[in-house]
């Protein structure tokens, strides 16, 4: 049976969903399980449970700053020795994305995977292209973004899930793979013009003083991490595209732009 981490989460319940489409025997784990899955918190070692688990789908806990997502992810890690499992795929960050403030949380967890003795599978995800969409905002009449005109190879979160109940399904054929699962580059320019309206840059300083002064709800390391992005973006180093996903799915990528453009739209 196959486990999916974080499967209440928006990838981690993609990939249950497109397991159990597919007829593969598949679970999800979830700090706050829904009926038929396994309750599994991160941070209550006693409550990993693997047992029965034959190929372990661990979705990145990186929502917390990056000693406490190693420090979960080497528990689960140790759980899936212990128990039995059979093979473990972790999805990671695009390697295009290690000059990122959330790199070095998946880089440790890279190599706890590659020590652990388990047979493994790195899938390095690239940036969702609908997250791309989400950091775009709205004045009263366009698109605001500080990524200047600088493109992003965004990624449908779709692909992604796919990819990972792909492997997942047969494991032994990847094992000790890398994969580098990126989209194709796009633009804030060309979410606005799809929806019609102007983009307009604001400088990497002026971004940084929305997150930190009017963007409620924030946690501590997260204005340093969209920033990080935000550069990235703006300077070039995340617009790099390969054809590792869609030779894994076998068929042409899901369009990033129809989804950024999709996230992006204003509320109605």
């Amino acid at each position: 049976m196959i486990l999916v981490t974080g499967a209440n989460g928006n990838l981690g319940s993609a990939v249950l969903a497109r397991l159990r489409a597919d007829g593969v025997a598949a679970t999800g784990g979830s700090r706050t399980p829904d009926d038929g899955m396994r309750r599994l918190d991160f941070d209550d070692h006693p409550s990993l449970d693997l047992t029965g688990v034959s190929a372990l789908v661990l979705v990145s806990a990186g929502y917390a700053e990056d000693d406490q997502v190693v420090a979960r992810h080497r528990a689960v890690l140790d759980a899936a020795l212990r128990d039995g499992v059979r093979h473990v795929v972790y999805t990671s960050l695009t390697g295009a994305g290690d000059h990122l403030g959330f790199a070095p949380a998946h880089r440790a967890t890279e190599r706890l995977v590659r020590r652990s003795g388990l047979p493994w599978t790195i899938l390095r995800n690239g940036l969702y292209a609908e997250l791309f969409g989400a950091l775009l905002t709205w004045t009263d009449d366009a698109l605001e973004s500080a990524f200047g005109d600088g493109a992003l190879a965004a990624v449908a979160r779709a692909d992604l899930a796919d990819a990972a109940a792909l492997v997942a399904a047969d494991p032994a054929r990847h094992s000790g793979h890398v994969h580098d699962l990126v989209g194709t580059p796009v633009t804030a320019e060309q979410v606005a013009t799809r929806l019609g309206v102007p983009h307009r840059s604001i400088g990497l300083g002026e971004y940084r003083r929305r997150l930190l002064h009017e963007t409620p709800g924030l946690l501590p390391f997260q204005p340093p991490m969209l920033v990080s992005i935000a550069t990235g973006v703006r300077h070039g180093f995340l617009d790099g595209t390969t054809r590792d996903l869609a030779d894994l799915l076998g068929r042409p990528i899901r369009d990033p732009l129809a989804a950024a453009a999709a996230a992006a739209a204003r509320p109605k």
